[in-house]
């Protein structure tokens, strides 16, 4: 009976690394219907079956080759057929691994050959086409073979099933297993803060600071993959009004980057300044024998106190506002004085000046 998908209820992808590969599952309904679950995974393992490993990791020298194996099981109550095929690795947004659907791998997923096991059919593209009846596991064996000229440190790669919802429908809703591939020879750990850009946003309360928001790229220019703790720190003129912003990336991949965004308090005092610093540490079990050179970026923000300069405008227009408003009031005041006087026929009495002349009467 033909299974057609409707939603996928997984990610798209969850592959070993800082976490056990976990079963996909996808929500279908059948032709009669009736609602199911189709569920299955992708582990490390022997020939024998799964082995326990979160993942395949090796240290390779270049032109040696390893052999590997992976274990597809379909958890479901009914049979699902699935593409199995290597690709390289890299991250998303979210910082999670992944191995993207489509084109030929360059680095390490192009080392890695699959072997069709029993009921498997090999495809032109080096894929795998595997259908498994409810509940039933095959392993799959892989070579994995480094180019002589390949060159040292990581190359990330995966091995992925995907879900076949039927001979002209695929959806991108896969699971596998992650290879931690590196190549020997001197290898290179170093982190860059890179783009920086910056953006101030002002409070409109002039009692309040304003928000400093930074965004930049740190790019593993390096060939080893790093974890990353970047920091950023402003401050005014002589330090007035310091703040820092404190991120963590579990990974970046060698030639790949990541984004980071900070949002800063900081108080409008005309010009900030600062810089972004990215230290790299080691990734889980890995073992880097190479200093780990970190980098740093200046930072440079206008940030003119828009609302403090309107309040003083507004406090400097009222006392001259109040000042000329009481000035008219004398003058009004001392007329109206005047005419009573007038009127009355008494004549008014000269003021006398600081300087002691007399003014004379009107």
């Amino acid at each position: 009976m033909r299974i057609l998908l409707r939603s996928v209820v997984a990610a798209a992808v969850a592959l070993g690394g800082f976490l056990v590969a976990v079963p996909g599952a996808v929500g279908a309904t059948t032709d009669d219907g009736s609602a199911t679950t189709v569920t299955w995974t992708v582990q490390p393992a022997t020939a024998d079956g799964p082995d326990g490993r979160i993942s395949l990791r090796h240290v390779l020298d270049p032109g040696a080759s390893v052999t590997e194996h992976v274990t597809v099981t379909n958890f479901s109550d009914r049979a699902a057929t699935f593409l199995v095929y290597a690709g390289d690795g890299t991250l998303s947004d979210s910082g999670d691994f992944d191995v993207p659907p489509g084109g030929a791998p360059q680095d390490g997923g192009a080392w890695i050959a699959l072997s069709p096991p029993e009921g498997a059919e090999a495809l032109d593209d080096g894929r795998l086409s595997l259908t498994l009846a409810g509940g039933a596991a095959a392993t799959v064996p892989l070579t994995i073979t480094v180019p002589a000229d390949a060159t040292p440190g990581d190359h990330p790669a995966g091995v992925v099933a995907e879900l076949v919802a039927d001979d002209a429908v695929r959806l991108a809703a896969r699971v596998g297993t992650r290879l931690h591939l590196r190549v020997t020879g001197d290898v290179e750990a170093a982190l860059t803060p890179d783009d920086v850009t910056t953006r101030w946003e002002p409070s409109w309360n002039p009692f309040a600071p304003g928000t400093v928001h930074v965004r930049y790229v740190v790019r593993n220019t390096g060939d080893v993959r790093l974890g990353a703790r970047p920091a950023t720190t402003l401050a005014g003129p002589a330090g007035i009004g310091a703040a820092s912003h404190t991120a963590e990336l579990r990974e970046v991949l060698p030639g790949q980057s990541a984004v980071v965004e900070a949002s800063l308090p900081v108080w409008p005092v005309v010009r900030v300044t600062g810089h972004v610093d990215v230290r790299p540490w080691v990734v889980g079990e890995d073992v880097v024998d190479a200093a780990m050179r970190a980098g740093s970026a200046p930072v440079t923000v206008w940030a003119v106190p828009w609302p403090q300069l309107a309040l003083l405008v507004l406090v400097v227009g009222a006392v001259v506002l109040v000042r000329w408003w009481r000035r008219r009031s004398a003058r009004q005041v001392q007329a109206r004085v005047d005419e009573a006087l007038a009127a009355a026929g008494v004549a008014r009495e000269p003021v006398t000046s600081t300087t002691g002349a007399q003014s004379p009467p009107p």
